[in-house]
């Protein structure tokens, strides 16, 4: 489609920066805080320590007094479920307090807080009571955190995440420390989408009743799928790839249906994943305000025989290109790379039309407004001369921006758009070799160091972003 016409975005349009408790926050056990499933991974390998990550929990002040100089419009952050309720049950206050003060500071500088209430992170003790998300166990005690969460910050909180990429989790159980070794890895898959997306629902509803003017929805991760060639084999391949890794997941939240074909897939090799009437209920009383998700690349699938062996698909732990491990699911599909897309060094194809294309495949549908709540690229970046310049990141922003504001163009209604990250995280799956943030924070994986903050370049090409809107398309305002 090309535009004749560049329409603006909207006036109120959410241009924000994200991060994620586990990932900044630091202060691991300080003021009551419980050990969560993400601390009881520190030190299994080589970059995963949750202890000091970017120390946000006592620099908050500066880091928000960095955002609002940059005129930022909204900051997402998650709660640590562990700093609210260390053992899942017992009210801790001075979490509360810590989040009201992040709240408050944020408000201060007239930034819009969006608060994702599960982002990876859940106490170690529901993990070894009953087995975390794996239990429907999980569905009250988490509704207890969100209300709480409702209550203590709903007067200045106006959107609401309720849980981070629940996809992803599936797809990657190293992502929360594994699933449970005596059960089937497809049943934990598909038991832990059913008890994320029932307290997704339920949250939703939850938060409609206690805050009437808040907004709500669920965040997914959505790489859209490409077939790897104009083979009606590798066509339904990629179909199949969308299905199973992501709109099974997001069809519960947002139509409160099972994808029939997933369902009969799971019946032929002796699994009944259909949903009681009493789940059904639920998801069908749940209507939720906009669709988040997190995009940062796109895959490629192609057919995979039924007499393939069965790959779990890895991340790319190394940093040198070359090391991922595609998944191979027979009778599915198979993922193989892009060769006419550039990729990061971790195997990530750097794909800004993408973008367009994902935003056009949600909306279509689901035909709810949409939030692209993280986007960013993972680098290595260096400091020279006290300064830390990023070109690449600019224009790996730059084009994605582009996209959006022409998914803006094709009619699309986005509220908003977020940087992964605001300061630089620990990587969930690199720690601070992969960079993400406008703002460099000068640590190691190993030294802490002074945990000075520099603000790249692109912290400044974000800052001038903002003060046009977004509106790069405009010739008038190119940036």
């Amino acid at each position: 489609m090309d535009h004749r016409k560049i329409y603006p975005f909207p006036e109120h349009f959410l241009w924000g920066a994200a991060s994620a408790a586990y990932q900044v926050e630091g202060a691991y056990r300080e003021d009551g805080k419980g050990l969560s499933n993400q601390d009881i991974l520190n030190g299994t390998n080589a970059f995963h320590d949750t202890t000091v990550t970017a120390d946000f929990y006592h620099r908050y002040k500066e880091d928000i007094a960095l955002m609002g100089e940059m005129g930022l419009k909204s900051f997402r952050f998650s709660v640590a479920w562990t700093r609210i309720y260390p053992d899942g049950k017992t009210l801790n206050p001075k979490g509360i307090e810590f989040y009201n003060k992040i709240i408050n500071e944020l408000l201060k500088y007239k930034i819009e807080p969006m608060v994702t209430l599960y982002h990876f992170d859940h106490p170690y003790e529901l993990q070894k009571s009953y087995g975390g998300w794996y239990s429907d166990h999980m569905i009250d005690d988490y509704l207890r955190f969100a209300k709480t969460c409702f209550q203590a910050f709903g007067d200045r909180v106006k959107y609401w995440l309720t849980i981070c990429e629940q996809n992803n989790i599936v797809l990657y159980p190293n992502l929360i420390g594994g699933y449970l070794e005596h059960v089937d890895i497809d049943t934990w898959r598909i038991q832990v989408t059913r008890v994320m997306s029932l307290c997704s629902a339920r949250a939703v509803n939850l938060c409609h009743k206690m805050i009437p003017d808040a907004k709500i929805g669920a965040s997914f991760s959505f790489p859209p799928s490409y077939p790897a060639s104009s083979s009606p084999d590798d066509v339904l391949a990629a179909m199949n790839e969308n299905d199973f890794r992501d709109f099974y997941g997001m069809d519960l939240v947002y139509k409160a249906r099972q994808n029939p074909w997933v369902v009969r897939y799971y019946e032929e090799r002796g699994v009944d994943i259909r949903l009681s009437r009493e789940d059904t209920d639920i998801l069908c009383s749940c209507s939720p305000d906009f669709i988040a998700y997190n995009y940062y690349r796109t895959n490629v699938a192609k057919s995979c025989p039924l007499e393939s062996e069965q790959i779990q698909p890895e991340f790319n732990l190394t940093g040198k290109k070359g090391s991922i491990t595609y998944p191979t699911f027979p009778g599915l599909y198979q993922g193989t790379g892009n060769e006419t897309l550039e990729k990061s060094d971790w195997d990530w194809t750097i794909d800004p039309k993408g973008l367009r294309i994902s935003l056009r495949m949600l909306y279509d549908r689901y035909a709810v407004p949409i939030m692209v709540v993280e986007n960013g690229l993972g680098a290595y970046d260096q400091v020279e001369d006290g300064k830390v310049s990023d070109p690449y990141r600019i224009e790996y922003l730059k084009k994605h921006i582009e996209q959006l504001q022409l998914a803006v163009c094709d009619g699309i209604e986005v509220w908003g758009y977020y940087v992964w990250s605001f300061v630089d995280v620990l990587s969930t799956s690199n720690g601070y070799n992969k960079r993400y943030g406008l703002v460099y924070v000068d640590r190691t994986d190993r030294d802490p160091k002074e945990l000075r903050r520099i603000c790249k370049d692109s912290y400044y090409w974000y800052q001038e972003l903002l003060k046009v809107n977004g509106n790069i398309l405009d010739r008038r305002n190119v940036i």
